[in-house]
This record gives structure tokens, C-alpha cells and sequence, in this order.
């Protein structure tokens, strides 16, 4: 089994003993995602629906970087500090996903890395070659 490290400066580095991305036989399975800026480095403060944008252009970041795109997710999970702002971030999170969006988990999480309101991990699956 070959492992793949994926790393880009276009999404935030990892700031611990973790990969931004890992290549496996096919699949990219991808670290929970901040609403950090990669350029500037900070952690975004303003609504869940605009946090929620930040994460999901960190997530293709990386998967380019893989040789993938958004449409290759087959799962995601979205931890949130506030249920109650489901809506918004489920508004925000299908702009990304208009068509077959991937399965998808959601919970409350009391606390996450950095106080953020919410964090994205996603799995991408190479696409089949085309017969």
C-alpha cells in the first residue's frame, strides 16, 4: 500500500503532527478543515456561511493539489459549535455541491481547534476511468 502526503501553501499548513492530506489506493482522505485564510494565516470571524466558503476553497485547495476536484468527495463530516446555525452553513455548503453531493455527517461539537465554529474532513475517491 503506497501512502501519498499531500501538502499545498494554498490551504492552511498543518500546524501539528498531522498531513493535510493522505493518498491511499485511489482515495484522499483530508485533515478537519478551519475557516483560516491560508495567505495571512488568521482564523476568520465573520458568519458561519462565509467561514463555511473559506473551509470548502481550503478542501479543493488541497484536492487539486491531489489531482481532484470537489466533485471526487464522496464524504464529508461538519463538526459545528452551534447547531443553530445549521442553515447558514448548509446554505454556503451547497453552493459548492449544486448536483450528487457527497454523503455527509453533521454534529455539534462543543469545542474545536482554535475556537472555530465549525470544521470540515472530507474523503475523495479518484474517478473511474471512462469505458
Amino acid at each position: 500500500m503506497a501512502r501519498d502526503i499531500v501538502a499545498t501553501k494554498r490551504a492552511p499548513m498543518a500546524v501539528g503532527p498531522y498531513s493535510q492530506a493522505v493518498c491511499v489506493d485511489g482515495l484522499v482522505f483530508i485533515s478537519g478543515q478551519l475557516p483560516i485564510d491560508p495567505v495571512s494565516g488568521s482564523l476568520l470571524d465573520n458568519g458561519i456561511g462565509e467561514q463555511t466558503r473559506q473551509i470548502l476553497g481550503n478542501l479543493e485547495a488541497i484536492l487539486e493539489a491531489a489531482g481532484q476536484s470537489l466533485t471526487d468527495i464522496v464524504k464529508t463530516t461538519v463538526y459545528m459549535r452551534d447547531m443553530g446555525d445549521f442553515a447558514a452553513m448548509n446554505e454556503a455548503y451547497g453552493e459548492s455541491f449544486p448536483d450528487a453531493p457527497p454523503a455527509r455527517a453533521c454534529l455539534e461539537a462543543r469545542r474545536l481547534p482554535k475556537d472555530a465554529a465549525v470544521m470540515i474532513d472530507c474523503i475523495a475517491a479518484q474517478p473511474r476511468p471512462k469505458s
